[in-house]
């Protein structure tokens, strides 16, 4: 999925990754592209979509700690966060 779950609350979000876990073998991969904020003031991309993303009612940036805890909520392990050459990362998680 890219670009999805950062434009919904963690509400709506929840239901979305709770579908795909539904429709999903167990063990199977699920990856998301997002921007994922890291913790600190450093500038960055990611942080001024956050702003951007306040004018879509319940869209939001999420830091890796809350997408762990928006994957473990919805039967997902968070199995590792890889960094591209954008502003963007590839989430990958595994059903259990």
């Amino acid at each position: 999925m890219r670009h999805i779950i950062h434009d919904w609350d963690d509400e709506k979000s929840e239901t979305i990754l709770r579908n795909c876990h539904q429709a999903m073998s167990d063990g199977a991969k699920l990856l998301i592209v997002e921007s994922v904020i890291p913790p600190g003031n450093e500038p960055l991309g990611g942080k001024f979509l956050d702003l951007v993303m306040l004018l879509i009612p319940g869209g939001k940036e999420r830091t890796a700690n809350e997408y762990q805890a928006l994957l473990e909520k919805t039967g997902f392990e968070l199995t590792q966060i890889i960094p591209t050459e954008s502003e963007v990362s590839i989430i990958e998680a595994t059903k259990r």
